[in-house]
């Protein structure tokens, strides 16, 4: 795709609906079932590479076909209901529920109504499956049908994947054409979902005592490098154990979490620079370090330092 948002795109018949919904999600066959014009049509979509959201509305009743080549579909409810098909089975999701489509597979919506939104999450099957074996440290991780996104932790997610869009919007689309800022966002969407779908296996606890090797590890790896897109699958597996496993044991022996650990590290080298006047603009200095969300990170700046990033770069010139 040329551009990592469209905004509310203008369609002028169903040809150019079926064009533009294939090329920023999945190759499909479509026929609307009932009447309405194109034009009452939505479309926008974050390409992030290896995965892409799109939020989908269409003007009318329509039928669609697809196998979803190459990547994994997401489908998730935003309002009402919708009937899914895989082969023979047949599965109903209410807002709150999102449909997975494996790759490769004969799927159909018969009936997807003209006042349903749908926010679609596509993954690259072979980023999907490297991911998850990261994720839970084991291999051959299967989805269920339907993810259940109303508990805590699927909100929350949810809330993730919705942010995205907002960030999308805020800055055009350019944030996302940051190679790290794309790959990290990828990332913590792919790892959030798998966590929130799959459960743990087992309950085994940290052990107790000093600190584990594997959280000293994971600590001096962020040390060395705070600036990396660091993503949970990539801390787990300099750790050599799962995303849950990590996640507990820095929670008993650090009392944070990775990500927030490595939040604060990127914040104290930001601040470094910042009092020195290294770097050049805040932006600039943030996004060296990792900084994604600038809006969150101007927020924690000034509840950990007391004023705005700008303010210390301002004083130190």
């Amino acid at each position: 795709m040329e551009h990592l948002l469209q905004s509310a795109p203008t369609f002028d018949d169903w040809e150019g609906v079926h064009d533009a919904v294939a090329d920023a999600y999945f190759p499909h066959d479509m026929k609307p079932r009932s009447g309405g014009p194109a034009s009452h049509c939505g479309l926008e979509v974050v390409d992030l590479s290896v995965c892409r959201l799109a939020h989908m509305r269409f003007g009318a009743t329509v039928d669609i076909v697809t196998e979803h080549p190459g990547a994994f579909a997401i489908n998730i409810q935003l309002e009402g209901s919708m009937e899914s098909r895989l082969g023979s089975d047949s599965f109903t999701t209410t807002p709150g529920e999102a449909m997975v489509f494996p790759a490769d597979t004969p799927a159909r919506m018969p009936e997807w109504p003209a006042d349903r939104a749908v926010l679609g999450l596509r993954i690259d099957s072979d980023y999907l499956s490297r991911e998850a074996e990261r994720v839970f440290a084991r291999k051959h991780v299967q989805l269920p049908r339907v993810i259940d996104l109303r508990g805590a932790e699927g909100a929350a997610w949810l809330t993730l994947a919705r942010t995205t869009f907002d960030n999308a919007r805020q800055a055009g689309g350019s944030l996302y054409t940051r190679e790290q800022v794309a790959e990290s966002v990828a990332s913590m969407l792919v790892t959030g979902l798998l966590l929130t779908a799959v459960p743990e296996e087992d309950s085994a606890t940290c052990p107790t005592g000093m600190r584990p090797r594997p959280i000293r590890r994971v600590m001096d790896a962020i040390e060395h490098d705070p600036a990396r897109p660091w993503a949970p699958a990539d801390l787990a597996e300099v750790a050599g154990v799962s995303v849950r496993r990590l996640q507990q044991c820095f929670r008993e022996h650090v009392g944070l979490t990775p990500l927030a650990y490595l939040h604060d590290v990127r914040l104290e080298r930001v601040h470094d620079d910042l009092v020195h006047g290294r770097g050049g603009s805040v932006t600039d200095v943030a996004v060296r370090w990792g900084v994604t969300h600038l809006g969150r990170f101007a927020a924690a700046y000034r509840s950990r330092y007391g004023r705005l990033p700008s303010q210390t770069l301002a004083a130190s010139s």
